[in-house]
């Protein structure tokens, strides 16, 4: 129980990675502070999650025993992250570890790449990371322990993909961030890292838009047409990664077995990168 009587901050908690991260560190004792947008956003050509995702994450938490105070708000939205958080900590007296997981994607060559695509994705996933970090940096000094932030980057984060300029952008300056802070608070006990997935089963990744968008001349792709594609990304033969693969990278960072470990990216990619 590496994370007994700890309390974790996790965004985008609603499904996908951020519900795995969220109920893999209760599993191992931590109470949870969650949030999510839970509603539709322009600049993602997929359903978002809902708040009836969010109650679910809330159950499944407290199914493994641990406490959850679960937020509809924007992380582009700084007070609405801040007081989210604030709630939280009053009830559960204490922050050890953040999670900066919420995020949105979307393809879009750079002739369709709309003001609005740009701004939402921006506002999102590098603002967003911003908003949550900082609001959590002053309740962890004030813990006096130290602590674990763990930013969700992207292998977009070292590496251009077409058709992605903003995310890629937006996931570049995550690690901007990641390495300015584990400088900035490292003399603190702060750790600040990055984890950096490949494709991930999730419905970010698997949907709709994503199907054509790797064959574009099919009337109706399936997941099943596409994932053989998806293989050719990759040095080891899977078409993605699992939400677990990327949460073992996610409990390791936050835990006591990462100690002295701060400034690091950390792909779970099955070697996209050396690829």
């Amino acid at each position: 129980m590496d994370f007994d009587g700890k309390v974790a901050f996790v965004t985008g908690a609603a499904r996908g990675q951020g519900r795995n991260h969220a109920v893999r560190l209760a599993r191992e004792g931590a109470d949870i502070i969650a949030l999510d947008l839970c509603a539709p956003v322009a600049g993602a050509p997929y359903d978002m999650a809902t708040s009836a995702d969010l109650d679910e994450t809330v159950r499944l938490v407290e199914a493994e025993g641990r406490r959850i105070e679960a937020t509809v708000a924007d992380v582009h939205d700084a007070d609405a992250v801040t007081k989210a958080l604030a709630r939280g900590i009053e009830s559960f007296g204490r922050l050890d570890v953040v999670v900066a997981n919420a995020g949105i994607a979307g393809s879009f060559p750079v002739e369709e790449l709309t003001d609005e695509i740009w701004r939402d994705m921006i506002d999102i996933n590098l603002t967003g990371v911003w908003n949550t970090v900082k609001a959590s940096v002053p309740h962890l000094r004030a813990g006096g322990r130290g602590g674990s932030i763990i930013l969700i980057s992207s292998i977009a984060g070292l590496k251009g993909l077409p058709n992605n300029a903003h995310y890629a952008a937006a996931k570049h300056g995550v690690l901007g961030i990641m390495r300015s802070l584990a400088n900035e608070l490292g003399p603190e006990g702060i750790r600040v890292n990055a984890v950096l997935p490949t494709n991930v089963d999730t419905r970010m990744l698997l949907n709709d838009a994503i199907y054509k968008l790797f064959l574009p001349d099919a009337d109706a792709p399936t997941r099943s047409d596409v994932e053989p594609l998806l293989h050719g990304m990759h040095a080891l033969d899977v078409p993605f990664v699992h939400p677990d693969d990327v949460s073992n990278a996610v409990l390791f960072l936050a835990g006591d077995r990462s100690r002295y470990v701060t400034g690091i990216t950390m792909p779970i990619d099955a070697g996209a990168l050396v690829k």
